[in-house]
């Protein structure tokens, strides 16, 4: 048989791939090496992750967020066991889920390692070491990304146990919750993962290399979001670089230094959390056999998804971009649909990212930072939840609303938004942006929304110095 597609990995960009590629008319097999489908996101990432910081931030709210409200409840008491049972099934809804849409859709699943094997081959080792080789039209790798290795000041790798040194698939799995948590890395992952057991109990303490957190997101807004965590418990220790990881006794200490060497100290851990980034999986995928160019770890594409050889394609964490998992879908989507004489395409101006904290942190477009760096001339835009009526009702007034937009033309660039509700309010303004919206159009589809959404209004106006509670 030969196939049409063979994609490599079933995450969200090789799950979606698949199915649409099926659904378009095309043959189509995908290959997994693990036991479930799903890769990361569903199995050890995104899903399990949520289901861990709304369960957690129920806990907290049961704690501390009812009484003022008027719901008087005894003190909460924590069941792990429950709490992780519900994220076990959460994840196995997810990941079952996909296996009934590969076989709705007639899409042919292998298990095992995929590996090119040569124009139009794809090479399946099983877990028993068998082997079984594909031919196929078209390859899509979409094999995602791996937790990247910390190395201490010797230069040597500090090994991931998932017990006491732990990756985000070992913090999602702890079977107590640690007095004391270190998180090396002030990123998405780390802040997140930080959460849910600084609710749960743990002290927690975040060690950043840069001077920072959230790399990556509008810094006024990282800033504000900084003194909040510091608020609920969390403390910072930036522009430091961890130095060594050493068990002792029943715990770990972590040993870090300013980056500049200046200074060094140690601190005491009963977990530590590695959450210094992810970079792309490549690994025994025989791509540089194959001829396929990468750069730096990340397989080098063009604007329609295609390697450097004819017939193989690649989308999501491998390639250029945010590791995000709605931006991989989108691609594979369009991959797809270009390998059926369709215009496939990826609107990357317009990708938000989620930080599912309390408060939450949402962003889509330029941040302050970057449209500097262009020489951009912009307006800016901001509107406190403090001032909305809606968040006053809901306690929820922390943070505010910040626009960036064209000076010359009101175009929307940017939005940022550091409270309650952020990832769903993002949405209103990334499909604006799709459509090249003005702040005006912006505060016209908000005028009537019952919502928080009121604080979009105000901050789109703000960018036209019309707003009246600024």
């Amino acid at each position: 048989m030969i196939y049409d597609l063979v994609v490599i990995g079933s995450g969200p960009g090789g799950y979606v791939c698949a199915i649409r590629a099926a659904q378009l008319g095309l043959k189509t097999a995908v290959v997994e090496k693990d036991p479930t489908y799903g890769g990361t996101c569903l199995n050890v990432g995104c899903i399990p992750s949520k289901a861990l910081l709304h369960a957690s931030h129920m806990f907290e709210e049961a704690g501390h967020g009812l009484a003022p409200l008027g719901v008087i409840v005894d003190p909460p008491k924590l069941d792990l066991a429950a709490m992780m049972k519900h994220k076990n099934e959460t994840v196995g809804a997810n990941v079952n889920g996909v296996a009934f849409l590969f076989k709705k859709n007639k899409v042919d699943a292998y298990r095992g390692v995929g590996r090119l094997a040569g124009a139009g081959k794809v090479e399946v080792t099983g877990a028993d070491g068998a082997s079984q080789t594909l031919e196929t039209r078209n390859i899509v790798i979409a094999t995602g990304s791996a937790v990247a290795p910390l190395r201490d000041a010797s230069g040597a790798e500090i090994q991931i146990d998932e017990k006491l040194v732990v990756s985000s698939t070992g913090a999602l799995s702890l079977e107590k919750v640690p007095q004391r948590l270190v998180v090396i890395g002030a990123g998405v992952i780390g802040l997140e993962l930080g959460s849910v057991w600084r609710r749960l109990g743990a002290q927690v303490t975040a060690i950043e290399y840069l001077d920072r957190v959230l790399p990556g997101f509008d810094l006024e807004v990282a800033t504000r979001f900084q003194k909040l965590l510091e608020k609920q418990g969390f403390a910072f220790k930036l522009s430091s670089k961890v130095t060594g990881v050493k068990h002792e006794g029943e715990g770990v200490v972590v040993s870090y230094s300013s980056v500049d060497g200046a200074t060094s100290d140690t601190v005491a851990a009963d977990v530590v959390l590695v959450a210094t980034g992810r970079i792309p999986y490549t690994q025994a995928l025989r791509l540089e056999e194959a001829g396929v160019a990468l750069e730096r770890g990340r397989v080098v594409i063009d604007d329609h998804f295609a390697t450097n050889v004819p017939g193989v394609y690649a989308i999501g964490d491998v390639v250029r971009g945010p590791m995000l998992a709605h931006k991989a879908e989108d691609e594979g989507v369009a991959v797809a649909e270009i390998l059926t004489g369709q215009a496939g395409h990826v609107n990357y101006n317009v990708i938000p990212s989620v930080v599912y904290t309390s408060p939450e942190v949402a962003s889509v477009g330029v941040t302050e930072e970057d449209a500097k760096a262009k020489g951009l001339d912009v307006a800016i835009g901001k509107f406190p939840f403090s001032a909305n009526g809606r968040a006053r009702s809901m306690r929820e007034t922390d943070g505010f609303v910040k626009f960036i937009a064209d000076a010359a033309t009101d175009r929307v660039l940017g939005v940022h938004i550091l409270g309650a509700g952020a990832g769903e309010l993002i949405a209103e303004a990334a499909v604006l942006m799709e459509f090249s919206g003005s702040s005006e159009d912006l505060a016209r589809t908000c005028h009537a929304h019952p919502t928080m959404s009121e604080a979009m209004k105000e901050a789109a106006l703000a960018v036209a110095k019309r707003a009246i509670h600024i």
